[in-house]
C-alpha cells in the first residue's frame, strides 16, 4: 500500500514522500506512531503542489547556485539534542531537519535528497555535502551537541565512539519483534484456556460420579 511519510524514516524515505510499504508494516508501525498517513488521491495531489512550490524557490542558474553555495559554506548549523553518556542520540538528525534549518535561518531552499547523508545518530562535528545545482556543491558544517551540556573535544568524541553501545534494532526488526510477541501472547492465552477447560472437565466428571 502507499503512504505519505510525516517524518523521515531510516531506509524508507523523507518526510512528505509517497512510498509503497507492506500493509502490515503500515498498520502495525507507521500509522500508529504517526510516522505516515494513507496516501489518498487528494493527499498525493497536495504533496505534488508542495514539491512544485519548493522547486520554484531553488537555484535556477549556475551563478545563483554558486552564490547560495558560498553562503552555505560559511554557515554552521547547531542542533542541541538528547544524548546518552556514550554520545548516542535518542533519535537522530535527519536530512529534513537540516533542510528545514537552512530555510529557517538562511531562507535557502535545498532538496533534502541532495544532502550527502542519511541521518546523524551521534553527537559530533560533521561536514555535509550539499548539491545546490548540477555541478555546484557546498560543504555545510553541522554541529550536533548534547542538550544542556558542553560539546566534547574531538579527542573525547573519538573515545566515546570507541565505547561499545547496544545496537538499536532496525524498524523491520522492531516490527517483527512486536508481531512475534503478540503471537506468543495469543498462543499463551490459547493454552491457558485449554488448561482451564481440561481442569473444568475433570471437576465436572468427578461431580457426576
Amino acid at each position: 500500500m502507499q503512504v505519505v511519510l510525516r517524518s523521515d524514516v531510516d531506509k524508507l524515505g523523507l518526510r512528505g514522500e509517497v512510498v509503497s510499504v507492506a500493509r502490515g508494516y503500515a498498520r502495525n508501525f507507521l500509522l500508529p506512531r504517526g510516522l505516515a498517513e494513507i496516501a489518498t488521491p487528494g493527499l498525493i495531489a497536495e504533496v505534488a503542489k508542495r514539491d512544485a512550490r519548493r522547486a520554484r524557490q531553488e537555484a535556477k542558474t549556475v551563478e545563483e547556485a554558486q552564490a547560495i553555495a558560498d553562503r552555505i559554506a560559511n554557515t554552521s548549523l547547531q542542533f542541541d539534542v538528547n544524548a546518552g553518556p556514550t554520545g548516542s542520540l535518542f533519535g537522530s538528525v535527519t536530512p529534513t531537519n537540516v533542510a528545514d534549518r537552512l530555510w529557517e535561518e538562511l531562507k535557502i531552499r535545498v532538496d533534502r535528497r541532495k544532502l550527502g547523508f542519511d541521518s546523524i545518530k551521534r553527537i559530533g562535528r560533521y561536514t555535509v555535502a550539499v548539491e545546490v545545482f548540477h555541478g555546484v556543491t557546498a560543504d555545510l558544517k553541522v554541529v550536533v551537541a548534547p542538550e544542556g551540556g558542553v560539546m566534547p573535544s574531538d579527542e573525547e568524541l573519538a573515545a566515546m565512539a570507541g565505547i561499545e553501545a547496544p545496537v538499536e534494532p532496525t524498524v523491520e526488526e522492531a516490527v517483527a519483534e512486536a508481531v512475534a510477541e503478540e503471537e506468543a501472547e495469543a498462543e499463551a492465552d490459547y493454552h491457558a484456556v485449554e488448561d482451564w477447560n481440561g481442569e473444568g472437565g475433570a471437576d465436572t466428571e468427578e461431580a457426576a460420579e
